[in-house]
């Protein structure tokens, strides 16, 4: 019986054709915005834009009565359009001009304490020992006292001005971003680009400011949004309290003050200024958080 099957001599080697397999496409990865997020920047624009242009919109000063005292929200007018206070001044153009010193302060205060905040926690989490020791003592030290006294007792000693309240709210932030910034250089510091730089000769101030500062900016400065939201509840606070910026200067604040007396005949003296504060509050806090999970790793992670 002869085999009809036929063999390749062992000899020869075997030579099986593998067909080429195709990669799986991964589609790119979509980032969804929120509806709040993008209201939330459309508000800031929007009071933003105000602020800055206030002097060129159609609106009457902001000491200047416009219509009888404590009239309601009227339609066919700009100046009317959110009524009048007790002195008959257009209350649309005083949380216009209220806004610029709410943004004012809460942005001058939260860039200088992220400033010197985090040059401070990058040299605490750099160079660590004695140095990060003395740091941290002093920020828990600051960050035990209680804020509202801090404002107060600045308030009452030096002239409240714009000056002495941007000095107060900056000595409440920069403590948070200490810390902030010390624990992110910690983490960087260890990391194999650092000690590549530092196993090839590099200073110490270009390992800190051209190797770990550029990755703490961004995760850092998405805290900002926050920031300026808190630091505009506490100017609103030290105006209500009548230690803010001094009148005829409007402040939300101290809009919520001058009305608090005829809420209930009034209440639009009341809840236009704490609407103002409360859309530009919840906006910030919105962006904030929307920057904090693009750009905090640890959030991200």
């Amino acid at each position: 019986m002869t085999d009809t099957t036929t063999s390749r001599p062992l000899s020869q080697p075997m030579r099986e054709s593998i067909a080429p397999v195709a990669l799986p496409e991964i589609p790119p990865v979509k980032t969804t915005r929120s509806v709040l997020v993008c209201l939330a920047i459309g508000w800031l624009a929007v009071i933003f834009f105000a602020a800055v242009f206030a002097n060129v919109l159609p609106l009457a000063s902001y000491t200047i009565p416009v219509g009888l005292p404590r009239l309601g929200p009227q339609w066919g007018s700009w100046d009317l359009l959110l009524g009048t206070d007790s002195l008959g001044r257009s209350m649309l153009s005083r949380v216009v001009y209220g806004a610029r010193i709410s943004l004012v302060v809460g942005s001058v205060a939260a860039i200088i304490g992220f400033s010197i905040g985090s040059l401070i926690g990058m040299v605490a989490g750099y160079f660590g020992k004695a140095t990060d020791a003395g740091i941290s003592l002093l920020t828990d030290a600051m960050l035990a006292f209680p804020p509202l006294i801090l404002l107060l007792a600045l308030s009452s000693i030096l002239t409240p001005t714009v000056g002495t309240i941007l000095i107060g709210l900056s000595l409440i932030v920069i403590p948070s971003f200490i810390r902030l910034a010390r624990a992110n250089t910690l983490v960087w510091s260890a990391r194999e680009f650092v000690r590549a730089a530092r196993n090839m000769g590099a200073g110490q101030g270009r390992i800190l400011f051209r190797e770990i500062m550029p990755n703490l900016v961004a995760p850092l400065a998405s805290y900002l949004p926050i920031v300026m939201a808190a630091m505009i509840v506490a100017e609103g606070s030290l105006s209500f309290l009548g230690m803010g910026v001094p009148p005829p200067a409007p402040s939300w604040g101290g809009m919520i003050n001058d009305g608090k007396d005829a809420i209930a005949t009034s209440p639009h003296l009341v809840f236009v200024p704490a609407l103002a504060i409360f859309f530009t509050v919840f906006a910030l806090n919105q962006v904030g958080d929307y920057l904090r999970g693009k750009f905090d790793s640890a959030l991200r992670d």
